[in-house]
């Protein structure tokens, strides 16, 4: 079987941050805030799947306000953070929203994914994964975590289902 075929029934994205979105580097600032450096391209992608009536899910461990703020800017209406057992966690959230773990991609890179990783419809991880993740994963993007794996996955999902279409209405955040 061919691993794009795998991509093409999913209707729902979910995604760790830290290690997803950005590169799992944390920036100690002498005020003691923390920052975090995403990608472009990867906020784009997520307008795309949101424009196209994918459900899109975002999940984390940590809390972190511009973190929250960025995905909202995004547009992404569920952003949960500070949870410590995202499979239980989610198991509600899919039987709340009708939402099949069937149809849910779900792109992790550490050790608490692993759970979720295992009930997904398509498992994902970045390139820079950690080994368990990598084992458990179906689709091993060849991007590190920051560099682009979101994006990876969300155009493969769009492109298979004829979606990836650029708005102008969508910005490039």
């Amino acid at each position: 079987m061919n691993v794009l075929e795998l991509f093409k029934p999913v209707t729902t994205f979910v995604f760790d941050i830290d290690g997803v979105f950005t590169d799992g580097n944390i920036i100690l600032l002498q005020d003691g805030l923390q920052a975090r450096q995403m990608n472009v391209k990867d906020g784009l992608a997520l307008q795309m799947a949101l424009k196209n009536n994918y459900q899109v899910v975002i999940i984390s461990g940590g809390y972190s306000e511009p973190v929250l703020n960025r995905f909202r800017y995004l547009g992404v209406a569920h952003v949960f953070l500070a949870i410590k057992n995202k499979a239980v966690f989610l198991d509600q959230f899919f039987e709340e929203h009708n939402i099949s773990w069937d149809h849910v991609l779900y792109m992790g890179d550490d050790l608490p994914d692993i759970s979720v990783l295992q009930k997904s419809g398509l498992a994902c991880c970045p390139a820079d994964a950690v080994r368990e993740v990598k084992e458990v994963s179906t689709y091993i993007s060849p991007f590190n975590g920051g560099y682009g794996c979101v994006r990876d996955v969300i155009e493969k999902v769009l492109k298979l289902n004829d979606h990836w279409q650029y708005d102008e209405a969508i910005s490039s955040k």
